[in-house]
């Protein structure tokens, strides 16, 4: 994991002319700077592609090299829709909640818990309404959260809950697709050699390794070979076709 304060790209430019008539910029990156956290210099690196795998970040990382920054109603306007959204994770103990036979289940409310390991200890949390979007400048763990919104549905659907003990907590960011809260894989219509793998809402860890081999198969085959994944592409941002799912947790 290269985790980086701040990052610029080098990158040429091709005039291309559309059926409509409009001008576009189509780019290839030639190299790419990095500036490490404890450092004052910037590191170059020079590359034929990047893939663009910087998650919650990824939609800020593309503005660098002017994805969605032309005017709006035009191809160069249309950004990466991916943005941080914090969610927190909690970890309670209940001896007698449910053993072996527990699934990891999601209620109708979106609260969800699975069993982690065989003492007693579970995970568990929901995403928050639209307008309850919690603070995305730090991980702090908002507890009243746990007590107002996880619990009490819990509590409904095993009853043994109403017992548990919350043990720890943490906080993490999903890469948020605000179009469809789906992936987004492939290459960008106007950046010749920027590949993307973002936009998983919260599947990134289960979709990962296909996912990967997706991206090699793009980078040294020009297609998918193994799954065909092209309606993760940017065509359905372009179009404005999203891929909705009925529940997304």
């Amino acid at each position: 994991l290269i985790l980086f304060s701040s990052t610029d790209f080098k990158h040429m430019k091709q005039v291309m002319m559309t059926k409509n008539g409009e001008q576009m910029e189509r780019r290839t990156i030639k190299s790419v700077k990095v500036q490490m956290p404890n450092s004052l210099e910037y590191q170059p690196v020079d590359c034929a592609l990047v893939v663009n795998a910087a998650g919650a970040f990824s939609g800020k990382l593309a503005e660098l090299v002017e994805i969605g920054l032309g005017p709006k109603d035009s191809l160069a306007g249309f950004s990466v829709p991916v943005e941080p959204r914090k969610r927190y994770v909690y970890v309670v103990h209940c001896p007698d909640g449910p053993g072996l036979d527990s699934p990891f289940l999601i209620d109708y409310s979106g609260v969800y818990f699975r069993r982690e390991g065989l003492g007693g200890n579970y995970i568990c949390g929901v995403s928050p309404e639209e307008a309850e979007e919690p603070d995305t400048s730090n991980l702090e763990v908002d507890h009243q959260f746990f007590e107002d919104k996880v619990w009490p549905k819990l509590a409904n659907r095993v009853p043994a809950f109403e017992e548990l003990k919350v043990t720890s907590a943490w906080a993490g960011f999903y890469d948020y697709n605000t179009f469809d809260q789906n992936g987004i894989i492939g290459i960008h219509p106007l950046i010749n050699n920027m590949y993307f793998a973002t936009g998983f809402s919260g599947h990134g860890l289960q979709h990962s390794p296909a996912v990967g081999r997706a991206v090699a198969e793009l980078i040294l085959d020009g297609e998918f070979k193994t799954l065909d994944l092209s309606g993760l592409s940017f065509q359905r941002i372009l179009m404005q076709e999203p891929m909705l799912e009925r529940n997304i947790v």
